[in-house]
C-alpha cells in the first residue's frame, strides 16, 4: 500500500512500514494531486481533509494523529466508505502538565498561592478531568462546566458558564465545534470576557477559535489586572502578534507535545490502521521512548512544597522557554512569522511527561513526596 503522511508525525515511517511505503509530506500544504494515487493518508490538525483534497482519490483510510477533529469531513468520510481514526486523549496528559507547569510560574510571577484559587474547568473530557485532578492535589478547588457531559448525566457537580466564569483561574479544554447542539466557535467572546473577575487568570490550551482573539486583545487593551496564558491562537500560523506581546505566556501550540503523547498518538492511529485493513499491529511506541531524566533537589534555602514542586516541573518542562522562543518572533519581518510559527512546532525539542521523570526527595512522608506522587513524577527516596 501506498502511505502518505504528514513529516511531523513522529516515527510514522518506522510505525507503518510494515503496512506499506511511507512517503513524507508537509501536512500544512498538502494537495489533491499528492494523495491522489495513496491507499492511506495520514495527518495532523493542519491539514482540511475534505472533499477537495480527496476527490477522485484511492485513499480508503485517514488517520489523524490528534485528539480533535474539527479539520475533517467526517462526513464526506463515511459517505465515501473511507475509514477514519483520530488519537483521543493521546496528549491529555501533556495538556494537562502544562497547565500546572503556567499555574506554578504564575502563582510565582503574581505573588500568589494555588492553595487561595478557585479554579473554573470549561470541558472536563479527556484533557479537563486529569487538569482538575491534577490541580486537586495542588489544593486547589475546582468548578466545572461541560454541558455535553452534564447531558449524559451521572454526575451533580456541573456549573453554569457564567459561574465558571467569576473563578479566579478559568482553564478550556473543550473540543472545536462550529454549529449543533454545543457550539465552541468564540465560546469566549467579547461578552463572556466581560464576566472576568479582577486579577483573574485566563487559559486556553483548546483551539484558538474557541477564544475570540481580536476581542481578547481589546480587553487586554483595557485591563491591565487580566493575567492570561495562550497555547492556541486564531489563524495560526499567522497569529495576532499584537495578543502575544500582551499575554503573560504565549507558546505556539504546543501544550499537548510532550514525545510521550504524539508518539501515544502515531501508535493509536496504527493499531486502527492495522485493525481497518486485517493485519497485525506490533509497533509499540513504548519501544522508541528514550530514557526519563532524573531531578535532584537544588540549593535553595527555601524548601517550601510549592518552591520544590515548581523546581521539579520545570526541570521537567520549561513553559517559560517556549513562551521566549515564539517571542523571538516578534523580530522578525511580518511575511516570515508564519513560517517561523510553524518552524517551532516542527522543531519542537523532546519533552517527557511527569511519569517518565524521577525526582530525588530527601523525606519519605513529607508533603512535597505526596505532592510530586499526585502530579505524576516518580519518586525517589534518598538514603
Amino acid at each position: 500500500m501506498k502511505i502518505i503522511a504528514d513529516e511531523n508525525i513522529p516515527c510514522v515511517e518506522q510505525a507503518f512500514a510494515s503496512l506499506g511505503e511511507v512517503s513524507l509530506l508537509p501536512g500544512r500544504g498538502m494537495q489533491p494531486e499528492q494523495v491522489r494515487d495513496a491507499d492511506i493518508l495520514l495527518v495532523r490538525s493542519v491539514t482540511a481533509v475534505d472533499q477537495r483534497l480527496l476527490e477522485g482519490s484511492s485513499v480508503r483510510f485517514v488517520g489523524s494523529a490528534t485528539i480533535g477533529f474539527d479539520h475533517v469531513d467526517r462526513a464526506y468520510l463515511q459517505q465515501q466508505g473511507i475509514g477514519f481514526a483520530t488519537a483521543p486523549g493521546c496528549n491529555a496528559v501533556s495538556a494537562a502538565e502544562y497547565v500546572v507547569a503556567a499555574l506554578l510560574v504564575m502563582a510565582q510571577r503574581k505573588d500568589f498561592d494555588l492553595k487561595d484559587k478557585t479554579v473554573g474547568i470549561i470541558g472536563c473530557g479527556n484533557v479537563g478531568s486529569r487538569v482538575r485532578s491534577k490541580l486537586a492535589v495542588l489544593g486547589m478547588r475546582c468548578v466545572v462546566n461541560d454541558p455535553p457531559l452534564q447531558a449524559q448525566g451521572g454526575h451533580d457537580d456541573f456549573v453554569s458558564l457564567d459561574e465558571v466564569l467569576q473563578a479566579d483561574v478559568i482553564t478550556v479544554h473543550v473540543p472545536y465545534i462550529r454549529d449543533g447542539l454545543y457550539p465552541t466557535h468564540h465560546l469566549i467572546d467579547a461578552l463572556e470576557m466581560q464576566k472576568l473577575q479582577p486579577d483573574a487568570l485566563f487559559i486556553n490550551t483548546s483551539r484558538g477559535a474557541v477564544t475570540d482573539n481580536r476581542a481578547l486583545n481589546n480587553l487586554l487593551a483595557e485591563r491591565n489586572d487580566l493575567s492570561v496564558v495562550l497555547d492556541v491562537w486564531e489563524g495560526e500560523p499567522a497569529i495576532n502578534t499584537e495578543l502575544l506581546e500582551r499575554v503573560d505566556l504565549g507558546t505556539p501550540h504546543i501544550a499537548g507535545y510532550s514525545l510521550d503523547g504524539k508518539l501515544r498518538g502515531t501508535e493509536m492511529i496504527y493499531q486502527a490502521a492495522c485493525e481497518y485493513f486485517g493485519q497485525p499491529g506490533q509497533w509499540r511506541a513504548a519501544d522508541n521512548l528514550p530514557e526519563g531524566a532524573v531531578i535532584e533537589p537544588g540549593e535553595t534555602e527555601d524548601v517550601s512544597v510549592v518552591v520544590q514542586l515548581r523546581t521539579a516541573v520545570s526541570g521537567c518542562y520549561d513553559i517559560c522557554a517556549d513562551d521566549a522562543r515564539l517571542r523571538d518572533m516578534l523580530a522578525l519581518p511580518a511575511d516570515e512569522q508564519p513560517a517561523y510559527f510553524d518552524r517551532l512546532r516542527k522543531e519542537y525539542p523532546v519533552r517527557r511527561e511527569f511519569s517518565e521523570t524521577r525526582v530525588i526527595v530527601n523525606d519519605a512522608s513529607n508533603e512535597c513526596e505526596q505532592a510530586l506522587r499526585g502530579l505524576g513524577f516518580a519518586v525517589a527516596v534518598s538514603a
